[in-house]
This record gives structure tokens, C-alpha cells and sequence, in this order.
């Protein structure tokens, strides 16, 4: 006799409930689900293991993107962002400009620079790309100390790399001794190499990507964790996606390395300004805010044990879908941001820029403490 879909759920999240890690299996079948009664309890469960991994506070931080530019040599599909030099829109940043923007970021009380920009093969000092963000980063650490830069995704260690023929622990490092505090878990969309070579065929791949993670761990920096999710992938897709950030976590910690993933942060698709075949694919231009809650409660239930913090994008949600995340496994609400461009061009609804107070009051309406935080979780 077969058992009933609903009696299966129950059996996942009790199992989840009593601390069990999920199986793929289980996973899939909770991502698969459509009946309201039951994707509630998910949200319900979700909630719970927040409650008992995170705690009840709502946290957030101060900070600032600083994207120093949007020339780039790859041509992900998805992107509305990246620019040919000579381009209408092309920019990049001179130093003046780097150093008015972190300014502006420290009198309105940031405590965190998050920096990420295009693949320029032209950014090079003396001939070396490194140099070039080496500079970037002595730029703003030597006028402003106390900040903690986020800075550089695995893709752009790759490219240092590639560009100037060094390894990656090496270009790690060299960051590391410059200033960088922390390492954006972004360029990750989704870790399965079927998936990027139609969405992002010129990116790392899924390997190379989850080795430079494993790297900044190994080497003492510490890296958060993404989801570019709602395109063209499966639940299957999904689901090994996140079995590969709890496998990198996992060994980050048995094998005691002196840091590892501090978040998960999932980012929906929005496609507005996608190339029309993508948009074509895909089939919607904006987020669906049921298929993120699911996916956002389901990453709680797979990783929580793992990776205990975990952020809604209120740029790509607007910030009534992340105060809905909050209920749905989110401990986290993210960061003020002040200025945000790769999303917003691509024709994100939520803005670029959030007051302190319209984070506070958005996790007030739910009931909920909240609490500034800096990158790393520790209490401001």
C-alpha cells in the first residue's frame, strides 16, 4: 500500500525536528510539495529549528556594496549588469570616488565594505591584476582601519589567479594580509555544472568554485554562502546544491579549520532585464514568492544544523517577501546595503538602500527583537 504524501512530510520533519539531518531524498520530496496544508508545516518546522539554532532575534548590519566596476570579460546569461569598455553605462571607480563612497559608509554608521565588481582584464597595477586589488583594499584600510571588508567572490580569486599565474591559496592569502576580513559566497548561483553551462558558461565551475571556499576556510577566512534559485534549475538541482554547501561545512568543521561559512543567503531570479531567450525559458520576470518560501524554509531544515544563520534578499523580495522569509527559517534581515546595482539593473523591485529604522520596523511588525550585528555575528 503507499503511503500517503502527507505521512512522508510528517515523517521528514519530525525526523528534522529531533535533529536529524535531511537525506536529498527527503529534500526533493519536501521541495515537490504543493498542497497549502502541507508547505505550512514546512514553514512551520522551518521556524521552529530557527527558534532553537538562531534564537528568536532578528539581527542586521550596517554596510555598504561598493561595486568598482561593471566591465567585465565573461557574458553570463542572466546578467544586465556587466558592460564592454566603451559602453554606454561602462564604469569603474577611481580611487577618489572608492574612498568618497566608504566615507559617506562610516558617517551614516557602516560597519561592514562589502566590495565585488566585473572581471576587468584591464585592472592591473604594474602589470598585476593582484595589485590592482591589492590597492582597492589598502585604499580604504588605511584611511578606515576599524572597517571589515567583504570582499571578492571565488570568481574573482579565479581570475586574479588565472591572470597572473598564481594559486589560489596564494591570492587568498595576499587579500588576507592586505585587509579582507571575508569572503562573499556569491558567483556560487547554482552548483551544478549542467545548470552553468547554459546560465553562466565563462564562470567557474562547481568544483573550482567549492575548492576556493575551502581554501579562504583553510586559510582562516571566513566565506558566506548563496543561491541563485527560480531559473532554469530542478528541485534535484537545489537539493545538491545545498548538500554541497553542508558537505563544504561539514568538513570545514571535523577537520577544524579556523573558519567556515558564517550564513546562507538565498537569491531569487529576476529576469526583467535578462536576454529574452532566458526570460523566454524561464517564463516570469520577477521573483515567485511561494516557490522562494518554500526553498527558503527547506534550506533552513537541510542546513540549519550546519549553517545556522540565514538571510532573505530584500532587494530581490522587497522587504514585505523578507519579512514573510523571517517566518519561514530566516534569522537575519541583512544589511542597509546603501547602494545596490547588479540586481537593481536587472530589474529588481526592491530598491537599493535600507534605513536602519525600516529594517527595525519591518522585524517589530512580526513580534520579534532585533539587533545590530557585524559580518561575522558578533553583537555591535
Amino acid at each position: 500500500m503507499k503511503i500517503p504524501v502527507k505521512n512522508t512530510v510528517d515523517a521528514i520533519l519530525e525526523r528534522a525536528v529531533r535533529g536529524y539531518d535531511l537525506s536529498p531524498a527527503e529534500g526533493i520530496t519536501l521541495l515537490e510539495q504543493t498542497d497549502n496544508s502541507v508547505i505550512d508545516a514546512i514553514h512551520t518546522t522551518a521556524d521552529k529549528l530557527r527558534f532553537s539554532q538562531a534564537g528568536d532575534t532578528v539581527t542586521y548590519i550596517i554596510n555598504r556594496n561598493i561595486n568598482f566596476t561593471n566591465i567585465c570579460e565573461q557574458h553570463c546569461s542572466f546578467c544586465a549588469f556587466r558592460r564592454d569598455e566603451g559602453d554606454e553605462g561602462a564604469f569603474w571607480l577611481d580611487w577618489g570616488q572608492i574612498l568618497e563612497k566608504t566615507t559617506d559608509a562610516v558617517k551614516r554608521g557602516a560597519t561592514e565594505i562589502c566590495m565585488q565588481g566585473g572581471l576587468n582584464p584591464e585592472a592591473k597595477i604594474d602589470g598585476k591584476s593582484l595589485n590592482y586589488y591589492l590597492k582597492l583594499v589598502k585604499t580604504i584600510k588605511q584611511e578606515f582601519p576599524q572597517l571589515h571588508l567583504h570582499a571578492f567572490s571565488p570568481q574573482e580569486i579565479q581570475f586574479i589567479a588565472r591572470l597572473d599565474g598564481l594559486s589560489y591559496a596564494q591570492v587568498i592569502a595576499a587579500l588576507q594580509e592586505a585587509g579582507v576580513g571575508s569572503m562573499p559566497g556569491t558567483a556560487a548561483e547554482v552548483l551544478d555544472d549542467e545548470v552553468r553551462r547554459i546560465l553562466c558558461p565563462e564562470k567557474t565551475n562547481a568544483a573550482t568554485w567549492l575548492e576556493i571556499v575551502s581554501t579562504a576556510h583553510q586559510l582562516g577566512l571566513p566565506t558566506t554562502s548563496t543561491m541563485l534559485s527560480g531559473h532554469i534549475e530542478t528541485v534535484e538541482q537545489q537539493i545538491g546544491h545545498l548538500e554541497k554547501l553542508r558537505s563544504l561545512q561539514q568538513t570545514a568543521v571535523n577537520k577544524a579549520y579556523p573558519a567556515r561559512i558564517t550564513e546562507f543567503i538565498l537569491l531569487p531570479f529576476v529576469g526583467q532585464e535578462a536576454p529574452k531567450p532566458l526570460r523566454k525559458r524561464v517564463g516570469r520576470d520577477q521573483p515567485q514568492l511561494d516557490s522562494s518560501l518554500l526553498l527558503t524554509a527547506v534550506a533552513r531544515i537541510y542546513l540549519g544544523n550546519w549553517i545556522p544563520n540565514h538571510q532573505p534578499s530584500w532587494v530581490k523580495l522587497g522587504i514585505d517577501g523578507a519579512a514573510k522569509a523571517l517566518n519561514c527559517g530566516c534569522n537575519d534581515i541583512g544589511g542597509t546595503l546603501m547602494e545596490e546595482h547588479i540586481t537593481t539593473m536587472a530589474g529588481a523591485v526592491g530598491g537599493t538602500c535600507m534605513e536602519v529604522e525600516a529594517l527595525k520596523t519591518t522585524i517589530a511588525s512580526l513580534g520579534r527583537p532585533y539587533q545590530q550585528r557585524n559580518t561575522l555575528y558578533e553583537t555591535v
